[in-house]
This record gives structure tokens, sequence and C-alpha cells, in this order.
């Protein structure tokens, strides 16, 4: 049998981040906690958490913590139908929920979604940022429950619904498009002017390059992990970058940033992909999550 307040014990040090404020939720003495730990992992025969500031869970306590946020869910769903089940003098634990998303996403439509969501259930989000090409993997690992994907297929005991694509503009400073591309936007210039890239997973210059010349071309970059650092990069001239249409178009309009090439947008599709095991617990969020994205996404035609 699972020494379910071992396990507790684990989830908790992990989400707060040390012993004491997991001592402090569950209302013991740190070195109980500190005791409850050590024996789980004596009885695994491998480390839950790893000792610091803060304490982080490794892998077997990664599939532990999501292992007790299933429980937890299911807990509330049992006492919804069986309310004499619950002990009203005992604090009631909250469930997280760890959701995948990529940056631009959260940068421009996500929030709206997670925060209704929020304002309906007292469920706490732990969302995880990664590139949009890469947040299945997240879902692969079992370390999420569910993910904002670039992925249409669907990963294994997973569903997946078609949110619409997000539409990105490659801009500049009216400034920084005299200096580099005076002549316009060609191979040539492309490899001397320096872009903008969120990290090395950012495939999204170079996918516009392709798509507006047809070739590839290896170019200059600064990097900078920042949705809004892209657009205020941009508008002080430091470099070109894929912007989203939601923050750009402002910009646009008022003629701080224009396009390298006029209309030559790129749009990127988007799916929501949820672990079957949890799409009932996650069945308002993804109500929520597929509503926000028709408003704000490019839809298909």
């Amino acid at each position: 049998m699972i020494d379910y307040p071992a396990a507790r014990a684990v989830a908790l040090v992990v989400q707060t981040g040390s012993f004491e404020k997991a001592a402090a939720a569950l209302n013991v003495t740190p070195s109980a906690v500190s005791q409850r730990v050590r024996q789980l992992e004596e009885r695994l025969g491998a480390v839950l958490v790893e000792r610091g500031t803060p304490c982080t869970a490794t892998e077997k306590g990664e599939w532990l913590c999501r292992h007790m946020d299933h429980v937890g869910m299911l807990e509330r769903e049992l006492t919804a139908h069986l309310p004499g089940l619950v002990d009203l003098a005992a604090p009631v634990p909250r469930v997280t929920l760890a959701i995948a998303v990529n940056a631009d996403s959260l940068g421009t439509w996500f929030l709206a979604a997670a925060s209704a969501f929020t304002q309906g259930c007292d469920h706490l989000l732990n969302i995880v940022i990664d590139d949009q090409d890469h947040t299945a993997d997240w879902l692969r690992r079992g370390r999420v429950l569910a993910a904002v994907t670039s992925l249409e297929k669907p990963i294994q005991g997973c569903g997946v619904t078609a949110l619409g694509a997000l539409r990105y503009h490659a801009t500049a400073s009216p400034d920084f498009m005299a200096r580099h591309f005076p002549g316009g936007v060609t191979a040539e210039t492309l490899a001397q002017a320096p872009a903008l890239t969120f990290n090395q997973k950012d495939r999204l210059q170079h996918d516009w390059i392709r798509r507006a010349l047809g070739r590839d071309v290896v170019h200059p970059t600064h990097w900078l992990p920042s949705t809004q650092g892209f657009v205020d990069g941009a508008l002080a001239g430091m470099g070109w970058g894929m912007n989203p249409a939601q923050l750009a178009r402002g910009h646009l309009d008022a003629g701080r940033l224009v396009e390298l090439v006029p209309g030559a947008v790129l749009d990127v599709p988007l799916f929501w992909q949820v672990s079957r095991l949890a799409a009932d617990q996650l069945a308002d969020l993804s109500r929520r999550v597929v509503a926000t994205a028709k408003r704000e996404l490019t839809q298909r035609t």
C-alpha cells in the first residue's frame, strides 16, 4: 500500500519549496516531515526530493507528485457526492494542476482562460513554459496533465482539440529597417541583420525566412527569453523578431514597428491536449481554453 501521509509530505515539500513550509501546511514539525520523506525514499530506494533552496523533485519525485495531484482530484470528486467522508475539522488540501504552455500563448491569450477557470474553483495551477514544439514532451513524460502544443497527433492516453493558429509578424523598428535593409529584405541582408531569438528551441525566425525567401539563411541573433522583451527589443532597434499579432498590432498601426516583408505572416497551429485520466476534472478549463482560443487565435477557413 502507498504511504499517503509520506507521499503528501513529499508533494508539499516540492510545492512549497522547503521542509519548514511543508511542516506548517501539515501542522507538524519539520523533523516529522523530514522523517516521512526519508523513510519513503529508503523504502523506494530512490531520492525523491533534491534538498536545496528551493527543494525540487527528482524525476521519480515528480511522478509521485503527479500521482498525488490525481488523488486530490479524485478525492474532490468523491467528496462532492459523499460529503460525509470529509472531516470538517481538517483543512481541505488544495489540488495543484500542472499545465504546459508556450511562452507566446501565455503572454497573449492563455491567461484569460486560466484566470476564468481559477475564479470558478479552488484549484491551483502550476504553469510550466516550453516551446510549442516541445510542450507535448511534458505530457509524454507524465509531468503535466494538459498542454498547449503544436502537435496535432494525439499523444498516447490524451485527447486533442484544435485551437486555431497563433499569427506572427516579422517586425522591426523603422530605424532598424533603414540601417539593415535599405534596399529591401534579401538573403544577403538577413545574413547580416541581428534577429531576436527566444532560446535554442525557437525556430520561428528560421521558419519565417524559409517561407518568405524559399531558402535557409544563417543569421546573427540576440538571445532574449521574453515574449514582451521581443516587442520591446524590436521597438528599441535591437533586432528583428517574430512577434505575436496581438502584441504587434498596435505598434504596426502606429508605425512604431514595420513588417520586414508586408503581409508575410507566419501562422503556427496550436492544439489542446489533455490526459484522459484528468479529462473530467479539467473539463471546465478545457472549455475556457477552447472558447478563448476561438476568440483570440486565427481560425482555419
